[in-house]
């Protein structure tokens, strides 16, 4: 079986807000397909203090990775070995590598378990006051100025277009440049919200005002992750 495991936005968040079945499916394994070895430990470690970091065998799976790379993790799961999907944050596969090893399991006929949890981009979403009956989920937007003017002023587009709400996101260290493109280029009336440090009690940041709003109180986002929504 492929159990795929939520991990946690913000560190600072209270175990009591997991289903308990998370520590059983972490403790029932040792092998798990993770996007980073640091951050995943961490995150087995938040779920299962008492489980061996040392018994932990774990497998690169990031955006570059392909099956080839994967082989020896793919034969033990085909000699019936469970293994665990770790994302860097929120649900596997949202945002995230992880569907290259969901297919190949679904391919092989292996069960494939979901455990529910948070996923950041659906947290911004229903708490921007936007329409959350339909909505676009655009990624990462490019690094390229031009291309990113182009994209930014495509989406208000689309959304004045459709209705749908339109959600991205950016590195976290490019975040104040991005609020920048986006007061820029962006018109005054459009509505923003900027989702930031979701799920910390502490420094939790979630605001829609329109863009002329915005350009009168800039947040400081710099490394700080954060998901944007355009809506109506």
């Amino acid at each position: 079986m492929l159990f795929l495991l939520p991990a946690y936005l913000s560190e600072n968040t209270s175990i009591s807000h997991f289903s308990p079945v998370i520590k059983d499916y972490i403790m029932q394994t040792d092998y798990f397909f993770v996007e980073n070895e640091k951050t995943a430990r961490k995150v087995v470690k938040f779920f299962a203090p008492e489980k061996k970091q040392s018994d932990l065998k774990l497998f690169l799976l990031d955006k570059y990775t392909e099956n080839a790379d994967i082989k020896e993790a793919q034969d033990r799961m085909l000699n019936g070995q469970d293994f665990g999907l770790l994302s860097e944050a929120g649900l596997p596969c949202i945002a995230d590598p992880g569907n290259l090893i969901v297919k190949w399991c679904h391919e092989k006929n292996i069960r494939v378990i979901p455990i529910s949890g948070p996923s950041s981009i659906i947290l911004a979403l229903i708490s921007s006051g936007f329409n959350g009956q339909e909505f676009t989920f655009n990624g990462y937007l490019p690094i390229d100025k031009g291309e990113k003017k182009k994209k930014i002023q495509f989406l208000e587009s689309e959304l004045q277009k459709t209705g749908y709400s339109q959600i991205f996101m950016e590195t976290p260290y490019r975040n104040n440049v991005l609020f920048e493109d986006l007061t820029k280029f962006l018109s005054p009336n459009t509505k923003l919200c900027i989702a930031a440090n979701i799920n910390d009690p502490d420094h939790e940041f979630i605001k829609t005002k329109t863009i002329k709003d915005w350009q009168k109180a800039k947040p400081e986002l710099h490394k700080i992750p954060a998901v944007f929504v355009l809506g109506k």
